[in-house]
């Protein structure tokens, strides 16, 4: 089963994001902010990672930044609000491979995780 890392600060996004992602057929393990997820992704290698950017403690790029430090390989999508456009740009930088904008469809979601669970 694959494994995904939601990574958002909201409960209310952990759970809609989790929930596309097990109607999907994967397993949901899920970091209230940036360092958690850092953390969790040490440990388990999840196959796919989604990362809000807002966030605090510490905030999606410099998260983004340690989980592609502790994994060059690790695939990272990026799902923030319309209005951060240049920290989109940032994260593409950095390693994400996509970026989903709030609020999103949850057919735009379950697409994006067919794609990189059929390429894991």
């Amino acid at each position: 089963m694959k494994r995904l890392l939601v990574v958002d600060d909201a409960m209310f996004m952990r759970r809609l994001i989790g929930g596309v992602a097990r109607d999907a057929g994967w397993e949901v393990v899920e970091a209230a902010d940036g360092s958690q997820g850092v953390e969790l992704y040490a440990e388990l290698k999840p196959d796919l990672v989604t990362m809000d950017l807002v966030m605090p403690v510490m905030g999606g790029l410099e998260a983004l930044k340690k989980i592609r430090e502790l994994d060059p390989e690790a695939k990272v999508v990026v799902i923030t609000a319309v209005d951060q456009k240049q920290s989109v740009m940032d994260a593409i930088r950095l390693g994400a491979l996509d970026f989903v904008v709030k609020p999103f469809d949850r057919d735009r979601v379950a697409s994006l995780l067919n794609k990189v669970g059929a390429a894991t």
